[in-house]
């Protein structure tokens, strides 16, 4: 008994101890938040969202400063925190989700191992969107299937371009992808401009949170959701998955939609300090329950409203990796 309770109070020692130690590394220090969209878009507005709350849910209240690293769809990022940053636990980023899978489609500017990256956690999860500008005048899928389409994108393997060779290959659609974009903001103002007709992978979350008023004033039309299940607010919008003509294409939709039922992750380099990764962990989803955050969430119609834990994330990814090899090949002849 007495060897139990010697053992009970070392432990709540360690404890306190371990916290402190987190607490020390983080006082008077800038956590770095970096966005791998532009400013504006729908991922810099909730990760400055996110910035405001995060700090006091982190030990030592370190400043969290949002900067915006954006370009390939992610890749830029996401290279630099694997490979240069500091991987102190100082770097955070807020990453497309299709960067832990690029891999996976044998992209090879991807250098980085995402089995190996580190994830804070998800806000939610995403539905993107096939959205046309309402002077394109096409209303559905149908219609799409009979005209061509120009298709705003960051870059060939973004993730916009990655869901226009997928709606082309399954769907019939006629989407001409233009690249150059530094992300979905930049498209969306390009297709105010009349520079091109639509967005091939809009978030619908993105999308309420920087153009709201859009789709009840009906200046685009919604014509296909990608994702793990319907947006309930646009129910009426058919899903992907519904309109596949035979099993393999529904199977590869439901694999290309995987980086969506991620959402928006929030990723580390690995090699952060165990202790300082379980702290991270925490604040995320003390950040994400906040009742303040919420309702700047609310007020900014940015969905995030679904914590997704980082194991949670991981697991996922690790399944994609272990999907069947026909499967994994016709994804990378997606991405060519």
């Amino acid at each position: 008994m007495r060897v139990a309770l010697i053992a009970a109070s070392l432990v709540a020692l360690a404890t306190p101890a371990a916290a402190d130690t987190v607490s020390e590394f983080y006082k008077g220090k800038s956590v770095s938040l970096m966005v791998s969209g532009s400013a504006g878009g729908g991922y810099d507005l909730l990760a400055r969202a996110i910035a405001k709350h995060l700090g006091k849910h982190i030990p030592g209240n370190p400043a969290v400063v949002v900067k915006n690293v954006p370009g390939a769809g992610g890749l830029l990022l996401t290279n630099q925190i694997y490979n240069v940053l500091p991987k102190d636990g100082t770097v955070i980023g807020s990453v497309q989700n299709n960067v832990p899978f690029e891999p996976l489609y044998g992209t090879k500017e991807a250098d980085y191992d995402p089995n190996k990256m580190i994830y804070l956690g998800s806000p939610g999860s995403e539905v993107s969107i096939i959205t046309v500008w309402h002077g394109a005048n096409v209303a559905t899928l149908a219609e799409a299937r009979k005209r061509e389409l120009t298709m705003g994108s960051s870059g060939q393997n973004s993730t916009p371009s990655f869901y226009a060779r997928l709606a082309n290959a399954t769907l019939g659609t006629k989407l001409k992808i233009v690249v150059g974009y530094p992300g979905q903001n930049d498209v969306l103002f390009a297709m105010e401009r009349g520079e091109v007709d639509g967005h091939p992978s809009a978030f619908y979350n993105s999308l309420m949170a920087s153009r709201p008023n859009w789709i009840k004033d009906r200046k685009v039309h919604l014509l296909v959701q990608f994702g793990a299940a319907k947006e309930p607010a646009i129910a009426d919008v058919p899903l992907a998955t519904e309109l596949a003509a035979n099993p393999e294409d529904r199977r590869l939709i439901e694999e290309a939609s995987a980086p969506l039922a991620i959402g928006r992750p929030y990723v580390m380099a690995p090699g952060v300090p165990a202790d300082r990764v379980a702290a991270l962990r925490k604040a995320f989803a003390d950040t994400v329950k906040d009742p303040e955050f919420q309702a700047d969430s609310e007020r900014a119609q940015l969905g995030a409203n679904q914590l997704q834990p980082g194991e949670s994330l991981q697991a996922t990814i690790a399944r994609s990796y272990a999907a069947p090899p026909a499967v994994i090949e016709r994804l990378r002849k997606l991405q060519q």
